[in-house]
């Protein structure tokens, strides 16, 4: 038996997956970004109303309400010139100039600020995706988005020669070291 339903339908049966972000802790000290966003797909209209919702939400109201965000293309297939969020729209923009790893939410309803994130993409192992939601929360830190995807992708490839340096040693005669008590007997 086959059984259609519709993708409205089977969205609104889940539960939504929470948004995973980070933001620096509130402090005078100014760097290049307030904090990391990890969205779980490359599709603007379905993530970002929940990481505004998620900035909106937040008790101590740092950013107002957001009415624009601007990306560049180069990470988004398709750049929605308007988004709806919780009862109103965020005007979306795209700049080329702009760093392809970052995204700008500006408020200007209540407050007026500015919100600079790292975009982690979505493929991105939990393990670098952490290291670089860490970094970009650091208070005052000078390091850019594209700065910080550069060194994660240096630490990745580190990461990835010392295992393949390590799988290389046990395979070719190699061996982790002998439970104590165990010897080897050697006939001659």
């Amino acid at each position: 038996m086959t059984r259609t339903v519709e993708r409205g339908v089977a969205r609104a049966l889940a539960p939504p997956l929470p948004t995973r972000f980070s933001l620096t802790p509130k402090t005078t000290l100014a760097g290049q970004l307030d904090g990391a966003w990890w969205p779980y797909s490359r599709d603007l209209l379905t993530e970002l109303p929940s990481l505004v919702e998620a900035l909106e939400g937040r008790p101590e109201g740092r950013w107002g309400r957001i009415t624009r965000a601007m990306v560049n293309p180069t990470r988004w297939p398709v750049v929605p010139h308007k988004v709806p969020v919780a009862g109103h729209i965020v005007h979306v923009g795209w700049f080329t100039e702009q760093d392809p790893d970052k995204m700008i939410l500006l408020s200007h309803t209540y407050t007026a600020g500015r919100c600079d994130l790292l975009v982690i993409p979505p493929e991105t192992e939990p393990a670098a995706a952490a290291r670089l939601m860490t970094a970009a929360a650091v208070p005052g830190s000078v390091l850019t988005a594209g700065v910080l995807m550069s060194e994660e992708a240096a630490t990745g490839r580190r990461m990835r020669d010392a295992r393949s340096s390590q799988d290389a040693w046990e395979t070719d005669g190699g061996s982790p070291c002998r439970p104590s008590g165990t010897r080897s007997s050697a006939r001659g």
